[in-house]
This record gives C-alpha cells, sequence and structure tokens, in this order.
C-alpha cells in the first residue's frame, strides 16, 4: 500500500468529494472532447504498453481501450479510493487493464517498460520539485523512441479563462502551469522535442496538450 504524504491531494481535491468526480468532470472539463483529442495526439498503436499516470477512475483507459483492444493498458495512482472506483468500472465493461497504487514520483516499473506514458489532468496536482521527478520517472519508464503526453492547465487564452484562473487556481502547485512552464519542467526531466498541440477552454481554465520523446 502506498503510504501518501500529508499534503497528498486526492483525485477529487478531497475524500468526500470522491462521488462527484465522474460527474464533475465530464461537464466542466468537456472531458470526452478533451479526453479524444488527447487520445488522438497520442496515436497509439496496437500491441503497445501504455502507463496511465495518475489515471483517476481509468475514463481515460477505458476509452483507450475501446479504441485499441489489443492495447496492454495500466493505470497507476495514489489514492486507493479512486482506484477501487477504476478497477469497479473496468470489470464492469469485462476491459483487462491492469492498477497498481503508487505515487507519480516513485513508479514500481523496470526502465523501459512503455511505449506510451499518458498523464492527463494530474501533474497541476504537484509542487514543482515533485512535476519533475514525475517526468523524470516518466521518461525513465519509456522504451526507446517512446512518447510522453500530457493534458493539463496551461496559461489562460481569453479573458473569461483569466478571470477563472484569478478566482480559482492562485495556488503554489499551479504556478508553472498557469506561467507556461510546462514544457521547461519536461526538457529538465530529460526529454527531447517537446511539442505543443494546442489549447483547449473550458469553464474551469485553458488546457494544454504537450508531446515529447525519449530522445
Amino acid at each position: 500500500m502506498t503510504h501518501r504524504h500529508a499534503d497528498y491531494i486526492p483525485a477529487a481535491g478531497h475524500d468526500f468529494l470522491l462521488p462527484l468526480y465522474d460527474p464533475v468532470l465530464r461537464v466542466l472539463f468537456r472531458e470526452r472532447t478533451l479526453r479524444t483529442r488527447f487520445l488522438d495526439l497520442a496515436a497509439i498503436e496496437a500491441g503497445q504498453r501504455v502507463l496511465d499516470l495518475g489515471c483517476g477512475t481509468a475514463t481515460l483507459l477505458l476509452m483507450l481501450k475501446q479504441r485499441c483492444p489489443s492495447a496492454d493498458l495500466v493505470g497507476v495512482d495514489g489514492d486507493a479510493k479512486v482506484l477501487a472506483i477504476a478497477r469497479a468500472k473496468a470489470k464492469k465493461q469485462s476491459a483487462a487493464i491492469h492498477f497498481d497504487e503508487a505515487l507519480a514520483t516513485q513508479l514500481p516499473y523496470a526502465d523501459a517498460s512503455f511505449d506510451r506514458v499518458l498523464c492527463s489532468a494530474m501533474l497541476h496536482h504537484l509542487t514543482r520539485d515533485e512535476k519533475v521527478q514525475a517526468l523524470r520517472e516518466s521518461r525513465r519508464v519509456l522504451a526507446r523512441g517512446g512518447s510522453f503526453h500530457l493534458v493539463d492547465f496551461g496559461p489562460p487564452q481569453n479573458a473569461f479563462a483569466l478571470r477563472v484562473v484569478r478566482t480559482l487556481h492562485r495556488g503554489k502547485r499551479m504556478a508553472d502551469n498557469l506561467d507556461g512552464r510546462l514544457p521547461e519542467l519536461m526538457r529538465e526531466a530529460g526529454f527531447a522535442r517537446v511539442e505543443h498541440g494546442g489549447p483547449l477552454n473550458t469553464v474551469l481554465g485553458t488546457f494544454i496538450y504537450l508531446s515529447a520523446r525519449t530522445a
């Protein structure tokens, strides 16, 4: 079992909000649009081994399993309660997905063991040091020629998004996201050729898509 730090932020922010996690993401995050575009950019192929970093309730992995049934999918999350929901959803859909409880900064996988690592709306929960360590771990577990794909909060792209940022997203953990420093942190973690996939505006702010290769 993972020992969560005292300042660990659960998937829903607080454990008592967990029943609202999926419905809130579905509506406020434009979840279907956000995740569909994310998977399009990741371009996962048949038979590839894929890790979803901070997999939450497995919505992304279940979408991916429908798209690419032969992909070998693994979800990792530090929240045991959210993983219980993920496992139940996968079982209900008879989806062969493996789940592990672990922190993004200490992945329990061998070097070069995945073709893709996905990170969807999780990195903003981490401090800067934790972000860099999670990115380093992601690079470590990627095979040569593998790729890392990220979608998370980014710099506001319009006046409404700027207003949302000033109202809702003023914490220190969000600063690197909102100041546009995620590509810099990815390069610091050892990734090469960081590419931008463009922004997506939601009622909770602007999301950006980033990807990078191991070499």
